[in-house]
């Protein structure tokens, strides 16, 4: 498995946008909010894409769950990467929400009781959490293979 991130500013993101080589891609928008700018371009993408999200305390898994819900019904969303300091239980709080289900649900960032987040994304997402060393996502881990800079945009492979 591969994953790509992007760092890229809004016009770089409209630029490649349309790129047949946006598959395994997980964007970050630097010069403005990722959800908000990937959700502007929805009609420019043409291929399923993921979003990197930084989880915060004035940007809790709990707002990124409803979010990521949200740009999924403009664009086609293949995984979400959760990054935080305890990213693995932010990433649990963020899976559990992408549900039609009640969600009851408690671990160290978040105690959900009778939680909903409808609708639920039309297409199952990938939720993969990145701790600054090692990304995971179920069984699979990934680590950093590769950091560089390359025609506007700050690139990183995870393999």
């Amino acid at each position: 498995m591969r994953l790509t991130r992007l760092v890229v500013n809004f016009d770089t993101l409209d630029k490649y946008a349309g790129a047949p080589n946006f598959h395994d891609v997980v964007v970050s928008v630097a010069d403005a909010d990722t959800v908000i700018a990937v959700g502007a371009m929805h009609d420019r993408l043409r291929y399923p894409l993921g979003v990197w999200l930084e989880i915060s305390e004035d940007y809790s898994a709990q707002m990124a769950a409803r979010d990521v819900a949200t740009l999924s019904w403009l664009a086609e969303l293949e995984r979400v990467v959760v990054s935080s300091s305890n990213a693995v239980a932010h990433a649990r709080v963020l899976e559990a929400l992408l549900t039609n289900d009640e969600v009851n649900f408690s671990n160290d960032v978040a105690t959900l009781v009778g939680a909903y987040n409808r609708p639920a994304p039309p297409a199952p997402i990938a939720v993969w959490s990145w701790d600054g060393s090692t990304m995971r996502h179920g069984d699979e881990v990934l680590r950093e293979d590769f950091s560089g800079s390359n025609a506007g945009m700050d690139v990183t492979v995870f393999r």
